[in-house]
């Protein structure tokens, strides 16, 4: 019998076979049925993931819903989610049937489009499923062919370079992880995530080439599984290849690269480098830290010279990512939860940004911010809209933007003073670029003969934002909707990576307490 996870799993890659085999053609009846397919897959696994969410108990630290069987040559195919993964799979099953919404208009090769966006559902979900290495890396890696397919064929006009950059940039980063993956399996004997978790890696002294390692193995595990998801977040200052992929990918194709894509970085640094590799990750935490900052406020300080909007979306991306960063190597409970709620939000906010500029793209066909100005006067609901997923983009307190930053920011100053002061400009930074950029295309005389007749958004398209808008607005008013969820398994999380370099964990909490505390 198949489990929940494998149904939620498969259900988008089934779709796709039954398209490939069943509808033939491309005249708009068989690019209708395509579409229509599509959407009814990915809603049947958005509404079966809710039945996983409801049925998941929060107060569970461990993998819930794990199913294992004996696969090929001795590997074992092995499936479960704790309170971190189950919401980065409901983030992807609620953002797939808006997805294929923002494809409607497509008209050129549609059946491979779809297929394309199926395939990349059931690899995503994959990954945050995965309680196997090698069933990790084999989705984690297989995600890139299709999200490289959607650029490539479907992009814009130097879509063929942007496409070979982001594949080459992230297949490559990820060589050494898969090697590192080798020598944990013949350290271990295993390629069970679980039990991996709990295994102890060297860290004594060692030694290579003739210079000293500091944190022994685990400080190569983890440098090598770091190259990985640091280009995958995007981190600094191997981020170049998001911008070209943004402008050039399809609208559909941003939103997943932005909302899920950049998130399974993010993921691997808690699944993976935390609990597997503690002592490495405590003794370069201040790194990452400052690389973190210097992302924040570089990201930010390039979106604010930027002409095209997608790509200003795209470097704000990578400032927003540096908040991610730094709450998870701040090595504290605020900390991750803040990481772990930015990473969702940000999935919200990015996915709604690329749709609005989608939707005046889909009327000019031009991202340039010259091109337009006054849009308010024309497109009220359009300027109504853009104007609070900006807000939540800088953070405005009731959005889901603030929450995240906010923990993030109260982690940090516990962790490193300095990181958090550079940080910190970062947030006037983005008020900047994102105020400027609404303001350059909503505000102002309407004088432009092209925008003279432009239309507002029509039902597909508040349809498309509607559920977007509610739940930014939902969690930022109600995070213990998100924190509830993650609390224990962050705990256990928490406790093991103390435990494992030293830190007393009840001296901490006391500690964190009493800054906490008003002065009397």
């Amino acid at each position: 019998m198949l489990n929940l996870l494998s149904i939620i799993t498969f259900l988008p890659a089934a779709a796709a076979v039954i398209m490939a085999f069943w509808l033939h053609g491309d005249d708009a009846n068989a690019q209708r049925q395509a579409k229509i397919l599509a959407l009814a897959a990915t809603s049947v696994t958005f509404l079966i993931s809710l039945i996983l969410l409801f049925s998941f108990d929060p107060a569970n630290p461990g993998f819930q819903q794990v199913v294992e069987r004996e696969w090929i040559m001795g590997l074992t195919y092995k499936m479960g989610v704790d309170g971190i993964s189950v919401l980065f799979v409901m983030l992807t099953t609620f953002l797939m049937p808006i997805t294929i919404a923002a494809c409607w208009n497509v008209n050129i090769r549609v059946k491979e489009y779809m297929i394309a966006f199926l395939l990349l559902e059931t690899l995503l979900i994959g990954v945050f499923v995965a309680l196997d290495l090698v069933l990790f890396y084999l989705f984690f890696e297989a995600g890139l062919i299709p999200m490289f397919l959607i650029i490539g064929i479907w992009g814009g006009k130097n879509r063929i370079y942007a496409a070979f950059k982001f594949f080459l940039y992230t297949f490559f980063g990820s060589v050494l992880m898969l090697v590192a993956m080798i020598y944990m399996f013949m350290q271990a004997g295993t390629t069970d995530i679980p039990t991996l978790l709990t295994y102890e890696f060297s860290a004594g002294p060692l030694s290579l080439l003739g210079w000293q390692i500091a944190g022994g193995a685990q400080t190569l595990l983890f440098l090598a599984f770091f190259a990985s998801f640091a280009v995958k977040l995007p981190m600094w200052p191997v981020h170049t290849w998001l911008p070209d992929a943004h402008v050039q990918a399809p609208t559909a194709g941003s939103v997943l690269l932005a909302a899920v894509l950049l998130k399974l970085g993010g993921y691997g640094f808690l699944r993976f480098s935390l609990p597997m590799f503690p002592v490495a990750s405590d003794l370069l935490s201040p790194a990452v830290l400052w690389l973190s900052a210097i992302a924040i406020v570089y990201g930010s300080l390039v979106a604010l010279v930027q002409t095209d909007m997608k790509k200003l979306v795209a470097y704000s991306s990578v400032a927003h990512m540096g908040f991610v960063t730094m709450g998870i190597f701040a090595l504290n409970k605020q900390g991750v939860d803040g990481a772990i709620f930015q990473m969702l939000s940000h999935g919200f906010i990015s996915s709604a940004l690329f749709l609005s500029v989608g939707v005046v793209y889909d009327r000019l066909h031009t991202r340039e911010i010259e091109a337009y100005g006054g849009l308010v006067n024309r497109m009220p609901t359009y300027a109504a809209v853009f104007l609070v997923f900006t807000m939540a983009n800088v953070g405005l307190p009731g959005t889901s933007g603030f929450v995240g930053e906010f923990l993030t920011f109260m982690a940090v100053y516990q962790a490193n003073t300095w990181v958090a002061v550079v940080a910190a400009t970062g947030v006037i930074l983005s008020a900047c670029y994102a105020l400027w950029l609404y303001r350059r295309v909503v505000f102002g005389a309407l004088v432009k003969d092209s925008l003279k007749s432009i239309a507002d958004m029509d039902a597909r398209e508040k349809m498309m934002i509607a559920p977007l808008l509610v739940m930014v607005l939902l969690l930022g008013v109600y995070p213990a909707l998100v924190t509830d969820i993650i609390g224990p398994s962050v705990d256990n999380l928490l406790t093991h990576f103390q435990a494992a370099v030293g830190i007393d964990a009840s001296a901490q909490v006391a500690s964190t307490a009493a800054a906490a505390a008003p002065s009397q």
